[in-house]
């Protein structure tokens, strides 16, 4: 029997590259796709490779920046489908800039989309999961930019820093009710990215196609229980990221001196991952 088959999924910014990558594998799994994305042209044609292969899916164009965007996805997702199991937040832009060049409408942009856009559609489906006690999977984007920082890129790593509390938060209040929460920091050649500085091999590597296998492990029965985790997929690698701990010192009224005395015991001694580290 296919993983997901019964089972309805909603896929934001699905016209192109992962999103596209996503739904194709999670339809072929038996899952009814709810195609979301900014352009209708982009999402009906996503719709219409899964029809094509014999899967289910609808388009739904909106913006997801705003909460009627979620609404609007949700009521797709109901009216063609009668329920949603299954959220990826993936829509998502780039306005790259140097923070000290980064004007008030460039800041705001990015985190409309990749942030106030996760809890726009988040909202309405995580309620809607609550309210009819069937659980449910949620899955958000975060991305290593968030995790360890990139030049000119204070905005998107911010969103994606939001997003990542976001999502372990969420999965606190959402384990009552049986909703589980992901993130995945994906690496991946798109639309977004770009292949500038990428080698032939280095584009081989990132096909949006290896990352999806991930998203299907994180929506399915084959993840068992887990939720609050994040998960990075991509190039030759797969691993959990998580904040961790240094073994610190105890006492009260430290004073700088001390601080600086047990520097080795409050920081820890590992270098700090890179992004070469990950590829």
């Amino acid at each position: 029997m296919a993983l997901l088959e019964g089972k309805v999924a909603v896929i934001t910014g699905a016209g192109g590259a992962l999103g596209r990558a996503y739904s194709l594998l999670l339809a072929s799994e038996g899952a009814s796709i709810v195609v979301n994305d900014y352009s209708m042209e982009a999402a009906q044609k996503t719709v219409d490779e899964i029809l094509g292969a014999g899967g289910k899916a609808v388009a739904v164009a909106c913006d997801v920046g705003g909460v009627e965007g979620g609404d609007k996805i949700l009521k797709a997702a109901l009216d063609a489908y009668g329920a949603v199991h299954i959220l990826v937040n993936n829509a998502g832009m780039l306005r790259d800039k140097a923070f000290h060049n980064m004007d008030e409408s460039v800041w705001d942009a990015v985190l409309q989309v990749h942030l106030k856009g996760a809890y726009a559609v988040t909202k309405p489906i995580f309620s809607w999961m609550r309210a009819n006690k069937q659980g449910g999977v949620i899955v958000n984007t975060t991305s290593t930019a968030a995790l360890f920082g990139n030049f000119g890129q204070a905005n998107y790593g911010a969103a994606k820093g939001g997003i990542w509390t976001f999502t372990k938060s969420l999965a606190v209040e959402g384990a009552k009710s049986g909703i589980r929460l992901w993130s995945i920091a994906p690496a991946a050649v798109s639309g977004l990215t770009g292949v500038v500085g990428m080698d032939e091999q280095t584009q081989a590597d990132l096909k949006p196609e290896y990352v999806a296998p991930a998203l299907l492990y994180m929506v399915s029965s084959l993840s068992g229980d887990k939720t609050g985790k994040c998960l990075f997929v991509g190039g030759q690698k797969i691993m959990e990221l998580k904040l961790e701990a240094g073994e610190g010192i105890r006492g009260v009224g430290v004073s700088a001196q001390q601080i600086a005395e047990n520097e080795a015991r409050i920081f820890r001694d590992a270098p700090e991952l890179t992004f070469a580290d990950l590829s």
